[in-house]
């Protein structure tokens, strides 16, 4: 399996000629979901649900399929009939080829004024890779190879991304989420999840590759 790091909390994993495609926000590309075969969505906040980028991949194959919950599927169901599934925390299912587990069930906290939304996690392949989402769910029960971090947020800080790195225990650790972290400060995290996480813990340029599994 190979995965290409897309801007912000968006990647795509590619094996055996099929793609798919987690969360094409508004800051990822604006081609970041054509070609996919299947497209998966965490939740609907914009930088990881953007309806023209889901539209351009959905028209672009007829045969793409997108799995996401139901705040996001009741927005796209009338237009791609048959085509969009909702799913939900213990849901399992195929998707172009990878296998996936769906976890959580709750967006983190970003303010106890601001009411909690659905948020859901992909494990796919077993636990090859695992995408959160904006949460830091743990997938219970499951070894978790490649973590997809989300390492800049306004419901995160750093001690969190630490310690949520130290629970899964990941053999490594890619970022994600960090469109708003700027250079300056890149560093500054690399340093303390690299010395404190446990784990080998990396960042991909937007375009950039890595293999899994």
């Amino acid at each position: 399996m190979e995965l290409t790091k897309k801007t912000h909390a968006c990647v795509r994993l590619e094996k055996d000629g099929r793609a798919l495609v987690i969360d094409p926000g508004v800051f990822s590309e604006e081609d970041a979901a054509l070609g996919a075969d299947a497209i998966l969505v965490t939740h609907e906040h914009m930088d990881h649900f953007n309806e023209e980028r889901l539209r351009a991949g959905m028209e672009a194959n007829p045969a793409a399929e997108i799995w996401t919950l139901a705040s996001v599927a009741e927005q796209l169901s009338a237009a791609f009939p048959g085509r969009v599934h909702t799913v939900g925390e213990g849901d399992t299912f195929t998707a172009a080829g990878f296998e996936v587990e769906v976890h959580g069930q709750l967006h983190a906290v970003i303010h106890p004024d601001i009411p909690r939304i659905t948020n859901v996690g992909y494990l796919i392949d077993g636990g090859t890779v695992f995408h959160p989402g904006d949460a830091l769910t743990v997938p219970e029960g499951r070894t978790v190879d490649t973590l997809l971090l989300p390492v800049h947020a306004p419901w995160n800080k750093i001690a969190e991304v630490i310690d949520y790195v130290r629970e899964v225990a990941p053999r490594r650790a890619i970022d994600i989420h960090d469109v708003l972290l700027k250079d300056l400060a890149r560093p500054v995290y690399d340093s303390m999840i690299d010395k404190l996480g446990g784990t080998d813990h990396s960042r991909l340029a937007p375009g950039a590759g890595t293999a899994l599994g």
